[in-house]
């Protein structure tokens, strides 16, 4: 096993049309502004960009991403990362399927689907991949927890307000 490998996969279930959360992803430069997390993006050419971000251990990870996949139509993201972590990352937005008949009313109106797949280059982290594996994941986790909410935040800012 290489103990420097992650795959990560997460679904978010939001209360926002796909196409609010798709506008709000396909941005990645205004990131820093509802991701607390994401510390800086320095877009560097159209479709590439240098990011760096921190979560609650004391270390940055910077990488360099490069657009592979922006598809509006089926509302698919997706990057390759070189640097401290090399790999990609992708994000596929869905319309939430219907609540069954019978049971309560879903509120959520979109799937957020967040695939990651990487490979620590940051030598320090390389160095303590065994021992710290554990504190690494919890880390990812709680950055994720402040991409949720920051997300949630973001899009009832820009939802339309109530019709007068």
């Amino acid at each position: 096993m290489d103990w420097s490998h992650y795959r990560f996969r997460s679904a978010w279930h939001l209360d926002a049309p796909p196409e609010a959360v798709y506008g709000v992803l396909e941005r990645p430069d205004r990131y820093p502004e509802w991701w607390p997390q994401v510390r800086e993006v320095r877009q560097t050419d159209g479709t590439s960009g240098v990011l760096r971000f921190r979560s609650l251990l004391p270390y940055d990870l910077t990488v360099t991403a490069r657009s592979v996949r922006h598809d509006p139509r089926l509302r698919v993201l997706e990057v390759a990362m070189t640097g401290d972590l090399e790999g990609w990352v992708r994000w596929t937005v869905l319309a939430a399927e219907p609540a069954a008949a019978g049971s309560p009313p879903a509120t959520a109106r979109t799937r957020l689907l967040y695939e990651q797949e990487v490979v620590v280059r940051k030598l320090l982290m390389r160095l303590l991949a065994v021992p710290c594996r554990p504190l690494f994941l919890a880390n990812h986790a709680l950055m994720m927890r402040g991409g949720r909410a920051g997300l949630l935040a973001r899009l009832a800012a820009c939802a339309p307000g109530p019709l007068v």
